[in-house]
């Protein structure tokens, strides 16, 4: 059959046409026009190697099956259903990790420690972009700094090794996987900072569970990812805002992420896409894996809260912006390759991806200029504009290009460049999806 095509083929006069024309054109065209022609775009390469190193693998799972014909009465299905409704109801019993909601005993007499200085609070403040944004703002002078974190013990050994000037900071216990903890929290700011009002706020702290075959849980019953990056953190804020609105120039920032952006490599190209559905997951409540009602997915689960971060601050800023005064800001900060964030991954991943990030995308940022990226959206003059989402060299819609001049890569928001104030993507834009995830949120948090 082989050679019978063939034959076929050699006594084809337009195959034979073809085939010259094609053998012309690629000895006339120069070496890259033929590259160009035949070889995929760079940001499809791209894309599809930060696939190979950013997509999970999801777990295979034997098929869900079902009998043809079901023996069960609708009564009995009914009742099934309904019971299935009270559980999600209950925090199930999985296997996760303890989440340690012991207050801590609360601290005094800080407003004469703060002095004249501004207050901040910034969560997961004891490593990665927490740690290096609160320490550039201790250096400044002109802060005092809450490093808000699970723990306290670690903290305090970590701001001491890290060189945070002396009565600059004070570490407070606060585990975002717990309600009652963010409530303890709330009382002992009030506690140590007294009368006096909160200048900034920053909600930083995020995991990611990309690993994990099956969902973990907070002491409410949530998933641990949407749980700690959004529902915590969105509970925080609703008991600051009054303090907060005290201050002259008060801010209140959530870190974003472009893998939350959908108009962006990370968030568009490279799977899974975060999709927050008709957030039946989140209106169900407690015992729910992922916020569209779907199975769980990690790396989904992440992408999902970054939504809603971005989402919370166009929220807050359309709600409460007028009437209080507060700045509510979003940022990007770059991709730090080697913060804690990436623990989960393989090491192979936690050696590869900064070297991808840095040399191939352009992406890389270090974390203590992604610290002091944010050091600057808390406290400089060109970002009191409210409802803005920052970012710095390139807006990680393309890759990055070659600087000779400054032999870097440059231009897909890694190191270097100016603060601009970025896009948002239509997706985080959804104005009636943003007010409902909101109002769904309040729900979430008892509210």
């Amino acid at each position: 059959m082989p050679d019978t095509c063939r034959r076929v083929a050699e006594s084809n006069p337009e195959i034979e046409a073809a085939k010259e024309r094609i053998s012309a054109r690629a000895t006339m065209a120069p070496i890259s026009s033929r590259r160009s022609a035949l070889a995929p775009p760079r940001f499809l390469l791209l894309a599809a190697t930060a696939n190979a190193l950013l997509a999970p693998a999801r777990v295979a799972t034997a098929p869900r099956t079902a009998p043809l014909f079901s023996t069960k009465s609708l009564y009995d299905k009914t009742v099934e259903r309904k019971a299935g409704q009270e559980k999600l109801k209950v925090a199930p019993e999985l296997e996760s990790p303890p989440v340690d909601s012991t207050p801590e005993a609360p601290k005094v007499n800080g407003g004469i420690v703060i002095g004249t200085r501004k207050l901040v609070v910034v969560t997961g403040a004891s490593s990665g972009l927490g740690l290096y944004g609160a320490l550039s703002l201790a250096k400044k002078g002109g802060y005092y700094v809450i490093l808000a974190c699970r723990n306290t013990e670690r903290a305090n050994r970590i701001a001491k090794e890290a060189g945070f000037p002396k009565n600059s900071y004070t570490v407070m216990k606060l585990e975002l996987g717990s309600y009652k903890s963010v409530e303890n929290f709330v009382y002992n700011l009030r506690a140590f900072k007294g009368p006096r009002p909160l200048d900034r706020l920053v909600c930083n702290a995020a995991v990611y569970l990309p690993a994990d075959p099956k969902p973990r849980f907070t002491e409410d019953g949530f998933e641990m990812t949407m749980g700690v990056n959004h529902l915590s953190h969105f509970l925080l804020i609703q008991k600051l805002l009054k303090d907060l609105k005290g201050a002259s120039d008060p801010r209140c920032i959530i870190v974003g992420s472009i893998t939350g952006n959908s108009n962006t490599i990370a968030g568009g190209l490279v799977y899974p896409r975060a999709d927050l559905g008709d957030l039946s997951g989140l209106k169900a409540g407690a015992g729910a894996e992922m916020a569209d009602g779907g199975s769980f997915f990690g790396a989904k689960a992440y992408k999902d809260s970054k939504v809603c971060n971005m989402m919370t601050v166009q929220e807050l800023h359309r709600r409460f912006h007028d009437e209080t005064g507060i700045t509510f800001s979003s940022l990007y900060p770059g991709c730090i390759a080697e913060t804690g964030l990436f623990r989960e991954k393989r090491g192979w991943f936690r050696t590869i991806f900064p070297v991808f990030m840095k040399y191939v995308t352009g992406g890389y940022v270090s974390e203590k200029e992604a610290g002091d990226r944010l050091a600057q959206v808390v406290d400089d003059a060109k970002c009191e504009k409210s409802g803005v989402y920052w970012s710095w060299n390139g807006n990680a819609q393309q890759v990055g290009l070659y600087d000779p001049a400054a032999k870097e890569v440059r231009g897909a928001g890694g190191s270097g460049g100016e603060i601009f104030e970025n896009q948002y993507a239509p997706s985080t834009q959804d104005a009636n999806t943003a007010k409902e995830m909101y109002d769904v949120s309040m729900q979430a948090v008892g509210l």
